[in-house]
Parts: structure tokens; C-alpha cells; sequence
């Protein structure tokens, strides 16, 4: 199969990710671009923010219009990771491929596991604790940047088991904190997006930011509990694949 072929594939599915559940796409982005496309595990970090940035703040448009964003809330989380995501970012060329890999999926393995187990999200919007709030995105940005994922995957959890967000919420909310958090992991790395294949980013990015309408559709017919349990089990199929490729 061609390279333009696997990148629209690649990008609609992971667009759908994005769009319906609030993360995703990064932590499938990567695996994609290594497994499918050839990019190296950096590479793969780099063009992934690219391509999640440009869809998340697609997707954050449809939520926002249905007031599915908490605002207050999602500029805490971002606020707080994008000294973290910067520094982050600046110690990903240092680390070696396999230890990125092998990170990147033990912290998939880690989310998916505390999105199974959560609670279920209440219907009413509770008060949220700026503290807490902050502390949690400055973790999340400090992964952002090491990782280069947008950190959706472990925003939604955190927002619905830590903060006590809705789903709905959580989902909306968490894609204005991967557009903040990507965006700042990107400028440590603008040295390197000149050795990037944009003729592949560029048709992966485009399929998932057309994706992510399919998936805010998509999200309006299934319940929150639902999308809750798919990405969980998503994420624990892509970790597992990562950790036994990274253990061969």
C-alpha cells in the first residue's frame, strides 16, 4: 500500500479518535507514523504534534459551539504545562529511541487502566480545584513534551477521574489543552521539522482534521460511559503492541 494511502487511513482514524473521545490521536499518531510510515520514534514525536495540533484546534471549535469547554478549567491544565512541555521537549532529542518508545507506552498502559477504573462522571458540573487543576496539567505538559503527544489521552482521564468533569466535558475540554500543550512542545522543536516528510504530514493531517467532524457526530450518538471504555481499550491494545516490539 502506498505511503498517501496508509497517511489518509492513519489520519481519518485517528481524526475520529480526536474528535469523538478528546485524545487519542497522538498516542495512535505515533505508533502510526513509526509502524506504517517509517518515521523514527523522534520524527514520529514531531510530525505527531503537527498533525494534532491542527486537528485538536479543528475539533475544539464543534465542542466549544455546543458548550462542551470548560474554559477556566482547561486554561489551568494548559497554563501549567507549557513551562513543563518546554523543558520536556528540549530533553526528547537526548533520550534514546527505545526508551522513548517503552515510556510511550507504559504511560498509555497507565491512563488506559485509570480510565477503566474512574468513576462514573456525574451529570451536574461540579467545582473544580484550581490547585489540583494545576498540578495535573504540569504533569501532563511535562509528558506532552517528552513524548510528543498532545496529552488528550491522559487529559480525559484526569479530567473526569481527578477533577470530576463529565465526559462530554472532559472531552471538549481536553482538546483546548492538547492545542496549548502541542503548540508549546512544538517550539522546541521547530529546528528539526525541516528534515520532516511533509508530503506524507501534510495528507495525514488534512484526513484527520476531516476525521474529527465525523467524530464530534459520532460523540453526540454514543454515550459517555461508551466512549470511556472504547479509548481505554484502545489505549491498552496500542501499549501493548509498543511494549512487545520494544521488547523484541
Amino acid at each position: 500500500m502506498s505511503p498517501l494511502i496508509l497517511a489518509l487511513t492513519a489520519g481519518a482514524v485517528i481524526g475520529l479518535a480526536l474528535g469523538a473521545l478528546g485524545g487519542g490521536g497522538s498516542v495512535l499518531a505515533v505508533p502510526a507514523l513509526i509502524y506504517l510510515l517509517g518515521f523514527t520514534p523522534v520524527a514520529a514525536s514531531t510530525a505527531s504534534l503537527v498533525i494534532v495540533t491542527a486537528t485538536s484546534a479543528t475539533a475544539l471549535f464543534g465542542h466549544a459551539r455546543d458548550g462542551q469547554v470548560r474554559w477556566r478549567t482547561g486554561a489551568l491544565f494548559a497554563a501549567a504545562g507549557i513551562g513543563p512541555a518546554l523543558l520536556g521537549g528540549a530533553v526528547a532529542g537526548r533520550l534514546p529511541a527505545a526508551a522513548l518508545t517503552g515510556a510511550f507506552a507504559v504511560v498509555a498502559a497507565v491512563a488506559a487502566v485509570r480510565m477503566l477504573r474512574a468513576r462514573k462522571s456525574s451529570d451536574d458540573a461540579r467545582p473544580v480545584r484550581s490547585g489540583r487543576a494545576a498540578a495535573t496539567g504540569s504533569g501532563l505538559g511535562a509528558v506532552t513534551g517528552v513524548l510528543g503527544v498532545g496529552g488528550g489521552f491522559l487529559a480525559v482521564p484526569a479530567l473526569v477521574g481527578v477533577l470530576g468533569l463529565r465526559m462530554r466535558e472532559a472531552v471538549g475540554t481536553s482538546l483546548l489543552v492538547i492545542t496549548i500543550n502541542s503548540l508549546a512542545a512544538l517550539v522546541t522543536r521547530a529546528g528539526t521539522a525541516d528534515g520532516l516528510d511533509w508530503a506524507v504530514i501534510a495528507p495525514f493531517a488534512g484526513a484527520a482534521i476531516l476525521g474529527a467532524w465525523d467524530g464530534k457526530r459520532l460523540a453526540a450518538k454514543v454515550s459517555g460511559p461508551t466512549l470511556q471504555r472504547v479509548f481505554a481499550l484502545v489505549l491498552l491494545a496500542v501499549a501493548a503492541l509498543m511494549l512487545i516490539d520494544t521488547a523484541v
